[in-house]
């Protein structure tokens, strides 16, 4: 079990502490992602602009953070560079892809952690974890020096342990990025996306007089699930399908690249179709929302030994993967526990309102 695969020191040793996932380029070391194919990668030239933004903003960055290989797969178990604990919750799994970033800050051995989010990989490790996590809107964080170079979908994003480390995150790597607090929000809440007992947790952290919640519907929610899987299958093949001659890559994540052949141009068609059909729904529910809401997971995380025996167990980008389609920011809140297991609310703002999404989470946390 294993956190950080390099540590090291980077930049003010009394700012605050920084995690960075190792698919994000830090100048003079590899970049692995987690992946005996590429343990031969040369030194990365530069850092990541990213990692070189929260250097400049005063960051200290400890070391890179181990992650479901390839940043391909929702449990972050990673036989070869480790699996990180789930500190919280230990027999859970820490969550993928980006496991390793969401348990430095539950650990506390970092205040901030960087990863990146193509399909759910920020928002599910920080709910796993009981961490703030944050997909910000597409496009609006920097993606020089990040693994795949090219994604219609992906986003890097910051995991903390509090809202105001999350925002000093986002600031530093976004100057246009300014924290602000409101007094009221409407939320407009989808119903039926969890248990029953997570579905009330996530209602009654709703239940404060400054929120109006009103219940809403995402019509196209299933068809995004699918059309997003599509896309990130075709996305990762172009990126990572060479790896596969090598031999050296986890035969389960071999396989998911290796379907991502099999995607054609009809179906890709098919999938962008999709994308602006929930992009529309999306839009037209926060006209009358500041944040539709939702919880992150439907179910508690599966045990790390369940998801060793069968892997179909963690299906848990139910929730997440329609707003990587859309490119909406999309926030997951840490709630109190229950029953022993994480739970998390899920918070989806419109395009460029990412501070606004996390004024209502303030809101919400009181």
């Amino acid at each position: 079990m294993t956190t950080y695969v390099t540590r090291l020191s980077l930049g003010d040793p009394a700012g605050p502490a920084i995690a960075v996932k190792d698919s994000i380029d830090i100048a003079g070391f590899p970049t692995r992602a987690g992946c005996p194919a590429l343990e031969d990668a040369p030194p990365a030239p530069a850092h990541a602009e990213v990692v070189e933004r929260l250097l400049a903003a005063g960051g200290h960055v400890l070391g890179k953070t181990t992650l479901h290989e390839l940043a391909f797969g929702v449990s972050g178990i990673n036989d070869h560079a480790g699996t990180a604990v789930n500190a919280q919750f230990p027999e859970l799994i820490p969550g993928g892809s980006s496991s390793g970033s969401a348990a430095a800050v539950a650990e506390g051995s970092a205040r901030i952690a960087i990863g990146t989010d193509t399909g759910g990989s920020v928002r599910i490790p920080a709910a796993c974890c009981g961490v703030w996590g944050l997909k910000p809107s597409y496009g609006r964080l920097s993606r020089k020096g990040v693994m795949p170079a090219e994604s219609s979908l992906d986003c890097v994003g910051p995991f903390a342990a509090t809202l105001e480390d999350l925002e000093w995150a986002m600031a530093a790597m976004d100057p246009g990025f300014v924290a602000r607090r409101i007094k009221t929000a409407r939320v407009a809440y989808l119903s039926g996306q969890a248990t029953p007992a997570i579905d009330a947790a996530v209602r009654a952290a709703l239940r404060t007089p400054e929120i109006a919640v009103h219940e809403a519907e995402l019509p196209a929610a299933a068809e995004a699930f699918e059309a997003g899987v599509s896309l990130i299958n075709a996305e990762n093949w172009a990126a990572s399908g060479p790896l596969l001659e090598t031999g050296k890559v986890h035969p389960a994540v071999a396989a998911r690249i290796a379907a991502g052949a099999d995607v054609d141009a009809d179906e890709i068609a098919r999938a962008e179709a999709v994308r602006a059909r929930i992009t529309a729904q999306i839009d037209a529910l926060l006209g009358q929302a500041e944040v539709i809401a939702l919880p992150t997971l439907a179910d508690a995380p599966p045990t790390l030994e369940l998801a060793r025996r069968d892997p179909t167990a963690v299906a848990v980008t139910r929730n997440v993967r329609a707003f990587n389609l859309s490119g909406h920011p999309a926030l997951a809140m840490p709630l109190a526990p229950l029953n022993g297991a994480p739970v998390s609310l899920q918070l989806v703002g419109a395009r460029g309102a990412d501070a606004l999404v996390c004024a209502v989470a303030a809101l919400i946390r009181g």
